[in-house]
């Protein structure tokens, strides 16, 4: 069986390693010049692989799609996925947070190994392939450059194009309208792991741009976050925004706002708190005595001035203040800098198998369909295992 997969990011890659290593004839189009763009930035920050929570907690971060997605994760969890980098010679590590990484710290060695077991399997790459769709005789049509198109009829058809973040890097999403086209349903591209948009006023802006709120804590709809962000000229973003984004931007589409409440010392209560602001200044500036009774950074000195309209001067209310600043959220990030989307494929359009319903010698697998999930492995994580599953799926056939 000859087999098309269409993308080369961690879905397309995963879905061809597992098709070639049963022995189907497998090539992957690739739009970009080089495969595997997006892992390779993700691999700036360590590359995140997955978590080594327990599977119940895990599957919780998957939010409304996790009951389809339970058995995809399943078949293939993380501790799947752990023996498939350490069996590319990449060993791992849990972090502090749970999260697991490779030693390395960075995709570029595990890429390189996985393309070469990849070409030792007989995959072939074509890249600066861009998938037009199919013409009137049910082939896939690709550009290559210079107005030349070529065509061609495998057996079974992978679709593993991504999201519609971060077009530079390939996933512009727009496949959506050829996939529409064929009658199949759509759900809206969503920024998903996003920062937001506040209106900060100008001198906070111009002097806090650039710097981090840590050690903190984010709340919002009775889930609370604690990590780390980062004030932007526009807003804020980080981690910890991140992991609330979901909630956060539905807020906003629905009310037109949300108001994160950011505890500035959560490591200290507020009886703490109003014993150690229940002392002399001795001359001090109000934020030199902040900053050294309560050990705040002058960013966050400075998000209590700008998020209240005065002060408390009594020690319990200014305590409460401190565990409590409310950040008016207006809109999320453009899609363009998200880390991610929701929206996609809906559910509805694909069967068990992850075959389309319309088109049933089609597949789709990773972030082309309709689920989000935060970072902290759990993106990797679903990409991998839907490849996996997408290939089965053709293999069982």
């Amino acid at each position: 069986m000859s087999v098309a997969v269409i993308g080369g990011g961690p879905a397309g890659l995963m879905t061809a390693e597992v098709l070639a290593a049963a022995g189907r004839s497998v090539t992957v189009y690739e739009r970009m010049a080089t495969p595997g763009r997006k892992l390779l930035i993700a691999g700036r920050g360590g590359l995140n692989l997955t978590h080594s929570e327990p599977f119940g907690s895990f599957l919780t971060r998957y939010g409304a799609a996790a009951s389809w997605l339970r058995p995809i994760l399943e078949a293939f969890p993380p501790s799947a996925l752990i023996a498939w980098a350490e069996g590319l010679g990449q060993e791992t590590f849990i972090g502090s947070s749970g999260r697991v990484f490779p030693k390395a710290l960075k995709a570029s060695p595990l890429l390189r190994a996985w393309l070469a077991r990849l070409a030792d399997l007989g995959v072939a790459l074509k890249t600066r392939h861009d998938w037009r769709g199919w013409n009137d005789a049910g082939d896939l049509v690709f550009g290559v450059g210079n107005g030349e198109i070529v065509v061609r009829r495998p057996e079974a058809t992978v679709l593993a194009l991504g999201g519609a973040s971060w077009p530079r890097l390939g996933s512009t999403g727009e496949w959506a309208e050829i996939l529409k086209g064929r009658g199949i349903g759509m759900s809206p591209f969503r920024p998903s792991n996003c920062g937001f948009r506040v209106a900060w006023s100008q001198s906070f802006r111009e002097r806090f741009a650039g710097d981090p709120l840590k050690p903190a804590a984010f709340s919002f709809d009775g889930q609370r976050v604690r990590g780390e962000a980062v004030v932007t000229a526009t807003g804020i973003e980080g981690g910890a925004i991140y992991a609330l984004s979901a909630v956060l931007r539905d807020a906003i589409e629905r009310d037109g706002r949300a108001v994160l409440e950011i505890d500035l010392s959560p490591d200290w209560a507020v009886e703490r708190l109003a014993e150690r602001l229940d002392r002399p200044a001795r001359g001090q500036s109000f934020s030199t005595f902040l900053r050294k009774a309560t050990r705040l950074s002058p960013v966050a000195i400075n998000l209590l001035r700008e998020t209240h309209a005065e002060l408390a001067k009594e020690p319990v209310a200014l305590a409460r203040q401190m565990k409590s600043v409310p950040v008016r959220l207006v809109a999320a990030q453009p899609i363009e800098r998200a880390i991610s989307t929701a929206g996609g494929v809906a559910l509805a359009a694909v069967d068990a198998t992850l075959s389309l319903r319309a088109l049933p010698d089609v597949f789709v697998a990773g972030e082309m369909l309709d689920w989000e999930a935060p970072t902290g492995g759990y993106l990797l994580q679903a990409s991998f295992a839907t490849g996996v599953a997408a290939a089965k799926a053709i293999l069982d056939d």
